[in-house]
């Protein structure tokens, strides 16, 4: 089957840009309402019902058929013995890949996430005391694929962070199972099964427990707790509608750490890049489904022709052609702008989760960029390179939330509680303040807490 990608071609002088430009963009994060219902559901059932509702759900979505649900938990052993079973080359690039994202991740950690005080003039002291959470749950997806890239993303910086338990679970559908509404989607015969990679970067990420489980009856296992499955604190990691769903679901009885929708990357090119890179790296993002967005801004009208002709040339090679070309057709723009500015003030519109600088002078144009998941600076610098072992978290914000929000980090998996120690000098001053405030709230067994501190005039 030959495939054809046209991703839209815009230029910012147009009159009708602003209008064709928002169109492309837009992305609906409203599911289903019969995905809401279904989760619904199978929250509430699990919160009632526990073990018995998990095995079957599995059972329904998954085809795994088990006695209990300690008979779905995987075990330090079945981490190495997966790790010991891969090729050295898999062994070294998964402990190279969790080295560098905990190196990058513990020097995060130094830079702001410790216990601090300091005392004012009268004694009194301020300050924050940072603690880990105590048990947090990770989602790596499976079904359709294995992603240890992702398990590493969000167990090690958990792990750095001090969390004391990191219980992992990951959906592992039965040979030859269709799954219609739970896991990963639709499995084929042989997908999700017990992958290696995935057990094996459980081994060098410290996972603590995991549990063979996905889905929305994985998401509410983990928010309420079940006989056998513990309740955690917080919540992270991808999934399908139904995991989403479920996460929005449970947000408040756990923490979450975002709503994910499609992937996206923006390339923002001035044309002195191989045209065949810039290409690659739009599929990159394309590949992951359908909905996936890759966006090229460029004031140089040749090489966008230039970089099309390279998506011609280079798509009938790719194993997943079907879902580029859909992608990119689909959502998938390569825009002509009047400048590089020009081109910067787009980026920030959009607030894409991934932005390629591919220039020869990326630091001329990283201060004009505000909003971002995360910048790759310079030619050399493909997206794929954060995906898997650059050392910075790949877990971003997507939708333009990248306006407000930030990567996946080890404060994600820590706490401030404020430390407050009044001395009796500086009881004098804050609680006069506090009685005024008080009564004027009249709030009076506030200020009257406050002003039984107060020394007695004379």
């Amino acid at each position: 089957m030959k495939f054809v990608a046209t991703p839209a071609r815009l230029s910012s002088a147009a009159s009708t840009f602003d209008a064709d430009f928002s169109a492309r963009l837009h992305w609906s994060a409203e599911q289903d309402e019969a995905i809401e219902q279904r989760v619904k559901g199978i929250l509430a059932d699990v919160r009632t019902r526990g073990d018995a509702a998990v095995l079957d759900y599995t059972a329904r979505f998954d085809g795994l058929r088990a006695a209990g649900v300690a008979d779905l938990e995987l075990k330090a052993a079945d981490f190495q013995a997966a790790f010991d079973s891969l090729p050295p080359e898999q062994q070294q690039a998964l402990t190279e890949a969790a080295a560098r994202v905990r190196r990058y991740h513990a020097w995060q950690k130094q830079q702001g996430g410790e216990t601090a005080t300091y005392r004012d003039e009268d004694g009194t002291l301020l300050g924050q005391k940072v603690t880990p959470l105590d048990r947090v749950g990770i989602y790596v997806p499976g079904g359709k694929a294995a992603y240890p890239s992702s398990l590493i993303m969000n167990a090690v910086p958990a792990h750095v962070a001090g969390v004391g338990e990191i219980i992992m679970v990951v959906p592992t559908p039965a040979r030859g199972s269709v799954a219609t509404g739970g896991s990963g989607g639709a499995a084929a015969a042989g997908q999700g099964e017990r992958n290696p990679l995935v057990l094996a970067a459980a081994h060098v990420a410290g996972v603590t427990r995991a549990f063979t489980i996905g889905g929305a009856q994985a998401v509410a296992a983990l928010a309420y707790g079940t006989a056998t499955i513990p309740r955690v604190d917080k919540i992270t990691g991808p999934g399908n509608a139904y995991v989403a769903s479920a996460k929005k679901h449970v947000f408040g009885q756990v923490g979450i750490d975002m709503i994910a929708g499609p992937s996206e990357i923006l390339v923002l090119a001035d044309g002195s890049t191989p045209p065949d890179w810039v290409a690659m790296d739009l599929f990159s993002q394309a590949e992951h489904d359908e909905l996936a967005q890759s966006i090229l801004l460029c004031p140089d009208a040749a090489y966008i022709d230039a970089v099309q002709r390279e998506i011609d040339r280079l798509l009938p090679g790719m194993p997943r052609a079907g879902i580029i070309a859909k992608s990119l057709t689909g959502r998938g723009a390569l825009i002509h702008t009047r400048s590089m500015e020009e081109a910067c003030a787009i980026a920030n519109r959009i607030a894409p989760e991934h932005l390629e600088v591919s220039s020869r002078e990326p630091h001329k144009w990283e201060p004009l960029l505000k909003h971002a998941g995360a910048l790759f600076l310079g030619a050399y610098t493909s997206e794929s390179l954060g995906d898997y072992c650059a050392g910075p978290n790949h877990v971003l914000p997507t939708s333009g939330t990248a306006r407000f929000s930030s990567p996946l980090s080890v404060y994600d998996f820590q706490k401030r509680s404020s430390l407050i120690e009044v001395s009796a000098q500086g009881a004098q001053a804050l609680g006069r303040i506090a009685s005024v405030l008080a009564h004027g709230e009249g709030l009076q067994a506030h200020a009257r807490a406050a002003e039984l501190r107060l020394k007695p005039t004379r």
